[in-house]
């Protein structure tokens, strides 16, 4: 599972802002789960960032988000976030898709 969360940040607090998102990152990075991901900034509009982290499946990501070191060190900063769909399932050559419906923690 891909998690991609976008963030429009003014460039005076941009300096701040790398710092809290890449604490946001380590706390995510510590829970089970976790697969990998970045923090990566626009090239063409220096205020648009983004955070991109991927996960063994939606529970692990669901779960990690109520987590208190993460609710201590992220929940913040990803509150931020543009308002807009977040989690991508994986789509590998051959693999079955999800169904468009809501899915369970399991």
């Amino acid at each position: 599972m891909l998690v991609v969360s976008r963030f429009r940040v003014p460039t005076e607090q941009a300096e701040a802002f790398r710092v809290e998102i890449e604490t946001a990152r380590e706390a995510l990075a510590a829970c089970r789960g976790y697969v990998g991901g970045e923090v990566g900034r626009n090239v063409d509009d220096a205020e648009l960032w983004v955070l991109s982290t991927r996960w063994a499946d939606v529970g692990s990501y669901r779960r990690a988000l109520s987590s208190y070191d993460v609710k201590l060190r992220a929940v913040v900063v990803l509150s931020r976030a543009l308002d807009e769909p977040s989690a991508y399932e994986l789509v590998e050559p051959g693999a079955a898709l999800n169904i468009d419906a809501p899915r369970s923690i399991g």
